[in-house]
This record gives structure tokens, sequence and C-alpha cells, in this order.
């Protein structure tokens, strides 16, 4: 059992073995050292890449976005920091982070110049999804670094290195920090910083653990205690950086969940009939502070008091407890109590099409009534109409009244419409006449099942 454990771990870890696979460390450090340099065409395709970048976010275009992704060289001295910060190279680390900085505050100006002087100034989604970064970033930072590492000491490049400046996104933070910059919106400017920081800490980190796992050799063995001073220095920043982006995740969470929890609530709770429908709702976490659910209804008016207070009751049993409820009806004023904004233009819509559908109903009800009082109309003068051609094919009736009845039947208690028309004759007339009579009746009426029936008070 022992040797066939063994052979498992072993066949496992032949599928890991890197060995064979890794590039010589100098081939692998002159890679990643020219990467570094920010100088001649470096910093000319990083200014391009940037303008790129911020017209992607102007026109709120993914692919543009992609294409300054592939082509920024902002990867390069986070880098080098990572594996300056794994083989002890100092003087590697001091260059790639001055580079650093310099890249950045490059990225900074040129899009904060272009979005000065660009027209359009709207946000749109690219940027907004570039304002409040979570734990999924830092993840993603550190796995994105972590592949770039293993492409750059591996002899099979394969698409690695363009992957990973897609999914890490360094180039689109930049340009909203440029953004902020440029409209004074300080959430936009910060958010994004702090999102660009913690890609350009993870990377360096996956790096630097790439580097150790490899098996680097170190380059300076004369100042241990320096050594140690900067790892510390770089977990701690990594700890730091991670802790608001928890929070911002597990603020994002409890928003997510009590926006489910409010769909749920509305989409169970708030059925009142046809009489009154639910035009609209709208749930506003509020960091957690003073959470709010905003339900607004049309038709038929519900005393609110009652209202509120039996749906209030509920709330706790859909983890919403403590979320203050408001409830907007459609005999209220846009300027009311307890109506504080404007009906946005998604209300506007869904009140027309329930205003259209209750009018179509309507009109079906009008043209049904209006059918049957025409075929009333019709029963009350067919009588009228009738009496000349009676007069000729049948001289023996003196009086005819035609009309509709509702039968009964006694069994089964179900009901039947019934065309009844009353003949009052001169004198008593043959079967054969009334049999012909009760034909005639029924092919000009149009009324198989018409009934003739003689008048008992002639």
């Amino acid at each position: 059992m022992n040797d066939y454990l063994s052979n498992v771990r072993a066949r496992l870890a032949g599928f890991f073995d890197l060995s064979s696979f890794l590039i010589p460390q100098a081939d692998a450090e002159t890679a990643i050292r020219e990467g570094v340099s920010f100088r001649g065409t470096n910093i000319l395709i990083l200014i391009v890449a940037i303008f790129i970048a911020s017209l992607g976010l102007n026109v709120n275009s993914t692919a543009v976005i992609i294409g300054a992704m592939l082509i920024s060289p902002l990867m390069g001295p986070i880098i080098g920091i990572g594996l300056a910060v794994g083989i002890h190279d100092f003087d590697l680390m001091k260059r790639s982070f001055r580079n650093l900085m310099m890249a950045t505050l490059f990225s900074v100006a040129t899009s904060c110049l272009f979005f000065l002087i660009s027209p359009v100034n709207a946000q749109h989604s690219e940027l907004l999804a570039r304002t409040s970064p979570t734990i999924y970033d830092v993840f993603i930072g550190f796995f994105g670094g972590a592949a770039g590492i293993i492409a750059i000491g591996s002899r099979v490049k394969g698409n690695v290195i363009p992957g990973v400046a897609i999914a890490t996104a360094l180039m689109p933070p930049l340009c909203t920090v440029g953004y902020g910059l440029a409209t004074w919106q300080p959430s936009y400017f910060f958010g994004a910083l702090f999102l660009f920081f913690i890609n350009s800490v993870f990377i360096a980190c996956a790096t630097t653990v790439g580097v150790r796992l490899m098996h680097y050799k170190i380059k300076d063995f004369s100042n241990p205690a320096r050594a140690r001073r900067v790892r510390n220095t770089v977990y701690t920043i990594a700890i730091l950086t991670m802790i608001p982006a928890c929070y911002l995740t597990f603020r994002m969470y409890r928003q997510s969940k009590f926006e489910v929890n409010c769909q749920r609530f509305v989409a169970q709770q708030c059925d009142f009939g046809d009489g009154t429908q639910l035009l609209h709702y709208t749930a506003d976490f509020d960091g957690g502070k003073s959470p709010s659910l905003t339900i607004s209804l049309v038709g038929r008016p519900i005393p609110r008091d009652s209202l509120l207070l039996a749906l209030t009751d509920l709330l706790p049993e859909y983890h919403i407890g403590g979320t203050r409820l408001r409830i907007i009806q459609g005999d209220e004023s846009v300027g009311s109590a307890g109506y504080a904004t404007q009906l946005s233009s998604e209300m506007l819509r869904d009140m027309y099409q329930v205003t259209q559908d209750r009018i179509n109903r309507q009109t079906e009800i009008i043209d049904s009534l209006r059918a049957a009082s025409a075929a009333t109309a019709r029963l009350d003068t067919i009588s009228a109409t009738l009496v000349p051609e009676l007069r000729v094919i049948f001289p023996d009736v003196e009086r005819i009244a035609i009309t509709r009845a509702i039968s009964a039947d006694v069994d089964s208690r179900t009901l039947d419409s019934l065309d009844i028309a009353l003949v009052t004759y001169r004198r008593p007339i043959p079967e054969a006449t009334r049999s012909r009579l009760l034909q005639y009746l029924r092919a000009r009426l149009s009324s198989p099942s018409l009934r003739l029936v003689p008048d008992p008070n002639p």
C-alpha cells in the first residue's frame, strides 16, 4: 500500500515538475530587466496605450480597452520588483520602483490631459467598474502575476503574457485615476488608484513567490538583515492592502444579499390582485446605515397605515428587518410627502403599459356589450321586419313576437340561451303549416334552436 501511494505521489509530482521546461535564470532575468526600463520607445508606447485606453473608457468600448492592455508595457517594472525581492537584488528593486513611479505619473498625467480636453465626460460602466476594488481583485492580481512569472521563466510562452495583461487590467485603473483628477471626483481617483495599487502589489508578490519556488539564486548574501526587512515590508504592505479589499468585499456581499432579499420580499408579498398592481420598487442599502425599500403601486388605493404595518411586520422573515419601508400609491402627487424624487423614465413606461393594458381590457368589454346590445335591438325590431313577409306567406298569422330567454336544465342546472317565437293565429292551423312556419323562422333568423310557442291568450 505504501509503495502504491509513493508511486501515485511520484506521478503527481512529475506533472508539476518544471525543471525540464524552465529557461536558465540568467535568460529570465535578462527578459525581466529589459522590461523594467522606461526610455525611448517604451515610454512612447505607454503614452499611446494610455490614450487608447482613455478613448475606450470615454466611448465605453471593451474591445478598445483590451487593445490598450495588450500594448501597455506596465507589467515590466512590477515583475522587476517581485524578482528583486525574491533574489535580493536591491539595485534592481530601486530601478524598478523608480520606473514604476515614473510610468504611473506619465499615465495619470496623460489620461488627465485627455479627459480635460475630451468633449465627452459621461460616467460609463467601464469607468464605474474600476472604482470599487474587492478581494477578488487581490486574487486576480496574484494569480495573474503567478501566470506571468511562470510564462517568463518557461521555454513555452504561448498566449500567457497577453492574457495576464488583460486579466490584471493595469491600464484602465490609471486612466480612471486621470478621469477622477480631471473631473475632480475623489471617489473615482482614490478607488481606481487603490485598484492599481492592489494589482501591482500582488503581481509583485506572486513574482516573488514564483522565483523562490523556481529556486532562483540569491544575488546579495552580504546583508541578510536588510533582505529580511525588505521581505517583512513587502508582506506587511500586502496584508495592509488586503484589509480594505476584504472590507469592500464584505460590504458588496451585504448589499447583494440585501437586494436579493428585497426582490424576494416584493415578489412574494406585493401581489394585491387585479385592483392594485406593483409598478416599481427601489432597494437602497446605503452602506447598511439606513437601508430603505420604496414600493410604488398603481390602481385601487389601499389604506397606507394598514398596509405599511402589515408589510413591516414581514420584513424580518426575509432578513431585512430594520429596513425603512416607503409605499407610494398612484393617487399621490409627485410633490407629496414621502415622494422624494420624480418618477423615473422606467416607472413612467411601466405606468403607460399598465394603463394601456387596462384600456385594452375595457375596450374588449365595451365591444362585447355593444354586440349584446345590437343583438337585443335586432330582436326588438325583427318582428316588424317579418310582418310583410308573413302576411303573404302565412296569412293565418295574426301576431308574432320574437324574444331571447335563458333556459335552465332542472337536473344538471346548466344554463343556455334560447330564441322563442310567440305566435297568435286568426284561426286554428294544421300541424304541417305550423312546421313550415317553424322552418321558415329558423332559416330567416339564422337560429336553428328557435322554438315556436302559440300565444296562450289570443
